[in-house]
C-alpha cells in the first residue's frame, strides 16, 4: 500500500466511511483524483488532490513577474493544488441557495474532501439522451448564472477555520490564455510569435479589454458548461443545478461563465438558442442587451479559444482536433 493510499484510508475512517466500496470516476483535465463511494446505501464522491502535485497558485502580494516565474497556475490565477478554495466558494455558493456540493469531510492540509454525490444525470448525458430537455436545461443554467451574478460575494471567503480570497481575473490572467495559443498552437503551423510579434498580439488583445469594462464584474466559476452541471429536478428554482468544478473562480465580466456556457466546443448550440440565452441571462441579471454586452461576449469568447488551441494542439491528436473542427480553422486563418 502506498504512503497515499494509507493516508486516504486513515481519512475515510475518520469520517465514518473506512467500509465503503470505491469506484475511479473520470477526472477533469487537473492532478485531481476522484472516486465514487457507497456506504449502506448511500453515495458520496472522494476528491484526492495532494500538495504539490502541480504548480503553486499565486501566493499574497506576488507581482505579475512573480507570478510568471511561478509558472501558469500563478499566473492565470489557478487554484492549483489548494482545496482550500473549493471548499471556501463551495460554503458561498451554498449559504446563498446554490446547489453546490455539501462537504461531508475535508483535510485541507492532506488535500482530501468527502463530499455529496449528485449522482449521474450531468447536464450532456441527460440533453444526449433527449434532445428537447436542452432548451429548459439552458435555461434554468442561465438563471442561475444570473442569480450568481446578482449575488454579493466578498473578497475573502470562509469555510470553518479556512480562507481563501477570490482575485479579479486580471490582464496578466486573460493574456496567460493568449500565450497558451503562441506557444502551442501556432507552432503546428510553422508560426513563431516572439519579440515584437508576441507584444503586438498582446496589444491587440489589450485593447479588446476595455469593452470589459462596460459593467460590474462579478463570480464566476470558471468551468461553466455541460459537462459541469447536474440536473437536479426534485430541488426548486436556482438549487436545480448541480454546481462542481469552481475551485478557480474569479471575479470578471458577467458574460464568461454565459460564454462558456453557450460556445462550449463539445456540444454545438443552435446560434437562435444562444441569442435566446444570452437576452434572458440579460433580462434575469438586470443588463442591458447591447452591443456592449455582446462585445464582451465576443472579447471572451475569444479569449477563452486560446486555451482551447493549446489543448488541442498540446494533444497532439487529429482525433481530438476533428472533435472540434470550428477551432482549427479559425486559428489557422489567424496565422496566415
Amino acid at each position: 500500500m502506498s504512503d497515499r493510499e494509507a493516508q486516504i484510508e486513515a481519512f475515510l475512517a475518520q469520517a465514518g466511511w473506512a467500509k465503503a466500496s470505491r469506484t475511479p470516476v473520470p477526472g477533469d483535465a487537473s492532478t485531481r483524483r476522484y472516486e465514487r463511494l457507497t456506504l449502506n446505501g448511500t453515495a458520496a464522491v472522494l476528491m484526492d488532490a495532494p500538495k504539490g502535485a502541480e504548480a503553486p497558485s499565486e501566493p499574497e502580494g506576488a507581482s505579475i513577474e512573480d507570478r510568471r516565474a511561478l509558472g501558469y497556475n500563478a499566473l492565470a490565477r489557478l487554484a492549483g493544488p489548494n482545496i482550500e478554495a473549493f471548499a471556501c466558494i463551495a460554503h458561498a455558493l451554498s449559504q446563498r441557495g446554490f446547489s453546490a456540493p455539501q462537504i461531508y469531510a475535508a483535510d485541507m492540509e492532506a488535500g482530501l474532501m468527502l463530499l455529496e454525490d449528485f449522482g449521474q444525470d450531468v447536464y450532456a448525458k441527460v440533453i444526449a439522451q433527449d434532445a428537447a430537455d436542452e432548451r429548459p436545461l439552458y435555461e434554468a443554467a442561465v438563471d442561475t448564472l444570473a442569480a450568481i451574478y446578482r449575488s454579493t460575494f466578498p473578497q475573502v471567503l470562509s469555510y470553518r477555520d479556512t480562507t481563501w480570497r477570490v482575485r479579479d481575473y486580471d490582464e496578466a490572467a486573460l493574456l496567460a490564455e493568449t500565450d497558451l495559443c503562441l506557444d502551442w498552437f501556432a507552432k503546428d503551423f510553422g508560426k513563431s510569435f516572439e519579440g515584437d510579434a508576441r507584444s503586438e498580439f498582446y496589444a491587440l488583445y489589450a485593447d479588446s479589454f476595455q469593452y470589459l469594462e462596460a459593467h460590474a464584474d462579478g463570480l464566476c466559476l470558471r468551468d461553466f458548461h455541460a459537462e459541469n452541471l447536474f440536473w437536479l429536478p426534485v430541488r426548486d428554482g436556482i438549487s436545480n443545478v448541480g454546481l462542481i468544478d469552481f475551485q478557480d473562480g474569479l471575479f470578471v465580466h458577467p458574460a464568461y461563465d454565459l460564454m462558456s456556457l453557450i460556445t462550449d466546443i463539445r456540444r454545438d448550440v443552435s446560434r437562435d438558442l444562444k441569442d435566446h440565452l444570452i437576452a434572458r441571462f440579460c433580462d434575469r441579471a438586470g443588463i442591458k442587451d447591447d452591443v456592449d454586452f455582446r462585445a464582451a461576449y465576443a472579447v471572451l469568447s475569444d479569449t477563452a479559444r486560446n486555451e482551447i488551441a493549446r489543448l488541442s494542439s498540446a494533444r497532439r491528436s487529429e482525433i481530438w482536433k476533428a472533435a472540434i473542427p470550428g477551432i482549427a480553422p479559425a486559428r489557422e486563418a489567424s496565422f496566415n
